[in-house]
């Protein structure tokens, strides 16, 4: 191997370096948004699990008292 075909295979190593350092850094900042989507997605199904559950024994606590109504007339 002559000197120049050294200088291309190197400048060749640099360049896929610089893109496998691109596409790192384009994962990384890709994951990060993943995370903090799923993060929020999360935290949205905590919330709407709380709001079913309050729903929930409201709609309960409403039929109890139909039923009691029912029961006094």
């Amino acid at each position: 191997m002559d000197r120049n075909q050294l200088i291309d295979e190197l400048l060749n190593l640099s360049a896929r370096l610089d893109e496998l350092a691109v596409q790192a850094r384009r994962l990384s900042e890709e994951n990060r948004s993943l995370r903090l989507q799923q993060e929020q997605l999360v935290n949205e199904r905590s919330t709407l699990l709380t709001k079913n559950e309050q729903a929930r024994t409201r709609v309960e606590a409403m039929i109890a008292r139909l039923k009691s109504l029912e029961q006094h007339t």
